[in-house]
């Protein structure tokens, strides 16, 4: 018995008419719990963006096919031996696939869910994994100091610990030197608009021209230039859950953009007229709505640069000079920088901005008080 990839839309795991990811087997009986799984989680939204479709069918593909590997049946929950069978493919993903430890929690997640539910089907009698308490640091949020917990948290016993990352970010220096790389002004346009605005790259493909302005000629514009991201104003903008927020930017990147958009924009709007998008590939299109084209871009500029980079890390980037700054002018009362940074950014809960907060220590530098004038400056130098 073979795993039979659908053609479709996944290279692993395909997509019904539907949209949602497929799995299919020479015996189709042999992958009917994970297809029953896969519709009646996504298409009720229950797994929530349809961004983790395509992850989610992968990862039920990934298990069944090391299951297959190693001729194990999905539902001997009851085998007998010290290591469960989700256990057995967490170690594997450890071991032998090496993959990051982030990546195997997200897929224990999908996998753990899809035995919550054979279970509620009647098709296991138990789940292969438990529940267990662990000690968990504090958040340190609102209301952390009423929290009757006292840091525990009963959680999967098969879940590896959650290790929160370093954010890793760019020195001002590394910015000049990937910009420098950048000669195609197209790329040396989305990677400037990235470090001084900390879009996200999807954010970044769909970007509307319809958003740029001259602020010269605009009443009322001052130093920064307010943008209404708005996915229901009809001009393509995306946004992460298609939730709209105003982000802010310095006049003169906005002058840069309008003139980006006069002066070498038009020379591939000219190959597909009528494109929303402010930044266009070399066929006059716009980049694909997921941003895959723009990561190889800046990860290949990055090489040229000698710079490990990618568009998330010019985020991170943009976010902690930012609040570094913010933080050193803490004098005008107007701001909260964290409250500012988490708006700016779009995050959901504050707890994910604050990931920011170790590295201003690190970066209490003169320097980075101008860090969006003297990119302007050097940029100037240069034109």
């Amino acid at each position: 018995m073979h795993l039979i990839a659908a053609t479709e839309d996944f290279k692993l795991a395909g997509r019904s008419r539907t949209g949602f990811p497929i799995l299919l087997w020479e015996d189709m009986s042999s992958c009917q719990p994970a297809n029953e799984f896969l519709r009646y989680y996504l298409l009720r939204g229950a797994i929530g963006s349809s961004k983790s479709w395509e992850p989610t069918g992968r990862t039920m593909y990934d298990f069944f096919g090391f299951l297959e590997a190693h001729d194990l049946s999905w539902d001997d929950v009851d085998r007998g031996e010290a290591k469960t069978l989700v256990a057995a493919y967490r170690d594997y993903c450890f071991d032998t696939a090496q993959l990051a430890r982030n990546t195997i929690r997200q897929r224990l997640l999908y996998i753990c869910e899809f035995y919550a539910f054979t279970k509620r089907r009647g098709w296991v009698e138990r789940l292969p994994y438990e529940y267990e308490e662990r000690r968990a640091m504090q958040s340190g949020g609102f209301l952390a100091h009423v929290d009757a917990s006292g840091g525990k948290r009963t959680v999967k016993s098969v879940m590896p610990r959650k290790h929160r990352d370093l954010v890793k970010f760019l020195s001002k220096e590394q910015v000049k030197a990937l910009l420098a790389a950048a000669e195609n002004p197209h790329h040396h346009a989305m990677i400037r608009f990235a470090v001084q605005s900390g879009l996200r790259r999807e954010e970044l493909a769909s970007f509307p021209l319809a958003y740029v302005i001259d602020p010269d000629k605009s009443v009322g514009v001052e130093r920064n230039v307010r943008l209404n991201l708005d996915p229901a104003d009809g001009t393509g903008m995306r946004t992460k859950g298609s939730k709209p927020r105003a982000v802010y930017i310095s006049r003169r990147l906005m002058r840069d953009l309008y003139l980006y958009s006069i002066h070498w924009r038009g020379q591939r709007a000219s190959l597909s007229p009528a494109q929303k998008a402010l930044f266009l590939n070399q066929s006059g299109e716009p980049w694909s709505a997921d941003g895959k084209g723009i990561e190889a871009m800046v990860r290949k500029i990055g090489r040229k640069a000698g710079i490990k980079t990618h568009p998330h890390m010019l985020r991170h980037t943009y976010a902690t000079h930012t609040l570094v700054a913010l933080q050193r002018q803490r004098g005008d009362a107007r701001i909260e920088p964290l409250v500012f940074l988490q708006r700016q950014l779009g995050h959901a809960s504050i707890q994910t901005t604050m990931a920011y907060l170790h590295l201003v220590n690190e970066l209490a530098d003169d320097a980075v008080l101008a860090y969006d004038d003297e990119l302007n400056e050097w940029i100037g130098e240069r034109a």
